[in-house]
Parts: structure tokens; sequence; C-alpha cells
């Protein structure tokens, strides 16, 4: 990774003592008919709020970003949620344009990556699987057991001993310099089954701003073989 990190909006440090992952989950839909109503960013991420400590990134246009997480056994556990097909899909919109009232139901399979969708206010930016197929929990899965030999690294803060899962993205290189907002939304549904045939929906959702700053080197970057998995990119 080259310049400093930036993170979420509302954003609580995981090496915070009274850390849980509730404070920032955001799990859609809230009621079984809610997926036409809920708001897409948790209550405390609406609106643009960061500290000192845990400040918004900053980027040039067209700059490559990587999206990190805790897979939390959804990938190396699979046995844990049997009714799923696989750890499920990331989409990553973007929009120079956010509102504090956004809706899931008017951006989520809706905005497309010419940003002629919907509104028209922002793009799909990225498809990946939540799954990058290096990422890891520490257990003693068989995955997980794969992958702590073939991707070692020493625990570091704040990912600690795990290695997060990590999305890739491109930022458009036509945005001007001002703020640009990203909606990270997991679809990770259930398959079908006799009580709901056409199966569950269990979204989860994070809400982050990029300060965009003047242009950096921009030309193709490639993986460097060697680097400290804790910041390799």
């Amino acid at each position: 990774m080259i310049g400093n990190p930036g993170y979420i909006r509302g954003a609580v440090s995981r090496l915070d003592p009274d850390f849980n992952d509730f404070k920032m989950q955001h799990l859609l839909p809230t009621i079984p008919e809610g997926l036409l109503t809920d708001k897409l960013c948790k209550d405390i991420q609406r609106n643009r709020t960061y500290t000192t400590d845990l400040p918004a990134l900053r980027a040039a246009p067209g700059a490559f970003i990587a999206l990190q997480y805790q897979e939390n056994g959804h990938v190396t556990l699979p046995g844990l949620t049997p009714q799923k097909k696989n750890s499920g899909t990331v989409y990553v919109y973007g929009t120079l344009y956010p509102r504090d009232d956004e809706l899931l139901s008017s951006i989520h399979n809706i905005w497309n990556t010419d940003g002629t969708g919907g509104d028209g206010r922002g793009r799909l930016l990225a498809v990946r699987s939540f799954d990058d197929g290096q990422c890891y929990q520490i257990n003693t899965g068989p995955l997980s057991m794969q992958r702590q030999a073939k991707f070692h690294k020493i625990a570091m803060n704040p990912q600690g001993a795990d290695l997060w899962c990590q999305n890739d993205i491109r930022l458009p290189v036509s945005i001007p310099f001002s703020w640009y907002t990203l909606y990270w939304v997991w679809d990770w549904p259930s398959s079908p089954r006799d009580h709901w045939p056409g199966g569950d929906s269990e979204i989860y959702t994070s809400c982050m701003d990029i300060e965009i700053q003047p242009r950096g080197q921009l030309d193709e970057m490639n993986f460097v073989d060697g680097q400290d998995l804790n910041m390799a990119d």
C-alpha cells in the first residue's frame, strides 16, 4: 500500500476496547418487506463524519484503491452457513452527489457501469467476489489452514494474525477535485428453500467518502511478489 489509510463514515477502531461488530454493521433488510424502503447507509453513516484518528481516504482521480474487510469465517468456515451457495458478491457504487436518505432499492442493481441507471447520479464501479482468494480468519478449518500456509504473514495491527479480504478498484479518471462517495454493498443471499422459494436476502453495506486530490502517477500498477501481506497492493 502507498499513502495514508482512510476509513468509512463514523468508523470505530477495532483497537477500541468498546468495539464490537454491531457498532458498524448494517444488515438489510431490516424487516422482511424492507428492501424497498431501507436506507442504504447505517444511521451513523448517513453524513460525512470522520475524526482526526479515523479520517477519510485521500486519493487522486483514476487512483487504484483497496477496500479491506474481515471474512469472519464466512469464507473459511462455510459449514457454519450451509444455506449459502458461497460467500457472496460485493458491489461498489460511486457518486459525486450523495444523499443522506439514499435507499438501497434506488441504487443496488439499479446504477450501472455507464452511469445511466436509475436517477443517473452515480455508477457501478466494480463487482467482486467477497472471497478474494487469499483472505482468512485464523481457525482450524481446512481452507484457513491452507491459506495460512500459502499466504503466511506476521501479526500486525489492525489485522492481527488474520489476512483481511480486499477489493481492488480504480476510481474514475474524470472526477473533479472534490468529494467522491462510495457505497460498498455485500450481497449474500441464501439458497431457495421450501418455506422461501425465492431465497432469503441478506445484504450488508458500508458508506465512505474520498477526498479527491491532485492527480498523481496513474500508470498501470502490478503486484510485487514478496511484499508484507499486511501492506501488499
